[in-house]
């Protein structure tokens, strides 16, 4: 109807989105493709990306298919995989892949647990003064030095370090307890040079969850710790997915902590590169390690790719 008379079965009328006749129909918000000027802004950094990682990278993944030979970083193209088959039939390394696996995947829950705490404070802090001085707080661990922030926790782990030089003079212990030089130091290491990363993934996706849904949720009955744990955290996952994916990717190529904390006790893959290219010359066969290693960090990506799209309710 328009003004009390009756619409013709083949009369047009434009309708809003909420209805109103007479106006223009909504249409849908397109977003128009980059055209070719802007390709040119994004050129510099591809080349940069082409130039100095993509052409290394392949270029260490096919020295890896060359024949073994200590000292010759050239090019052959022998496509041997004799390399591959010695990681996968020497124990050294199948059990280096697996330790790196491992250490990475709990130095990724440890910073989870450690890391979601902190983010819901710095998220929920509405005071401006008190969210900035926990963001500096954060982020000045970031602005030293990872070495120099190794070397701290070395004076703080070792065996006359503070704390075993603490418990000593308390009589809380006689022999200075094995915090360094094993697994349990390189976990504490790489957390502690990893939780940033995590807290900052999660710090702005807590801060998209908005108060209300907590809020129905508690007015419905339930308690502060299931509108949490029902509504905040699932809300959250994709902060906590992408901050996981990060901490175990730096984690499972990371060489310094491993040296400095693990005191080359700790054999995972960056050691072994390090050791078979630099000390002994090998270039095929420590090509080799640094491909599964990239096939490991790759791998992981997809699952946290599957992972996403399975928890937005997508494909994968």
């Amino acid at each position: 109807m328009r003004d009390g008379a009756s619409v013709e079965p083949g009369e047009d009328v434009a309708m809003t989105a909420i209805g109103t006749p007479g106006l223009a129909p909504s249409m849908p918000l397109r977003l128009a493709a980059p055209g070719p000027r802007l390709w040119w802004l994004v050129l510099p950094m591809i080349v940069l990306f082409v130039a100095f990682f993509l052409v290394p990278v392949a270029s260490l993944f096919a020295i890896s298919l060359d024949h073994p030979a200590a000292g010759v970083v050239r090019l052959h193209g022998d496509f041997d995989t004799a390399n591959f088959v010695r990681i996968f039939t020497r124990e050294i390394y199948t059990s280096s892949i697996l330790r790196s696996i491992s250490i990475a995947a709990v130095v990724s829950v440890a910073c989870l647990v450690l890391g979601y705490p902190l983010a819901f404070v710095i998220a929920k802090t509405e005071h401006a003064g008190r969210n900035t001085l926990l963001m500096i707080l954060v982020l000045a661990s970031m602005q030293l030095d990872t070495v120099i922030r190794l070397y701290g926790l070395m004076v703080l782990m070792g065996d006359n370090g503070l704390i075993n030089s603490t418990l000593r003079s308390w009589g809380v212990i006689r022999e200075p307890l094995p915090l360094m030089y094993n697994a349990f130091g390189v976990v504490v290491g790489l957390v502690q040079v990893t939780l940033p990363f995590m807290v900052l993934s999660l710090i702005g996706i807590i801060q998209a969850v908005h108060p209300s849904y907590e809020e129905a949720a508690r007015s419905l009955g339930a308690t502060r710790w299931a509108a949490f744990r029902h509504v905040a955290l699932p809300l959250s996952m994709p902060g906590i997915l992408a901050g996981t994916l990060l901490v175990f990717s730096l984690s499972v190529s990371s060489y310094v902590v491993p040296a400095l904390m693990g005191g080359w006790k700790v054999q995972v893959l960056p050691i072994h590169v390090f050791q078979q290219i630099s000390e002994m010359g090998k270039w095929q066969f420590g090509a080799a390690i640094a491909t599964v290693l990239f096939v490991i960090s790759a791998a992981t990506v997809a699952l946290y790719r599957f992972a996403a799209m399975r928890g937005a309710g997508g494909r994968a």
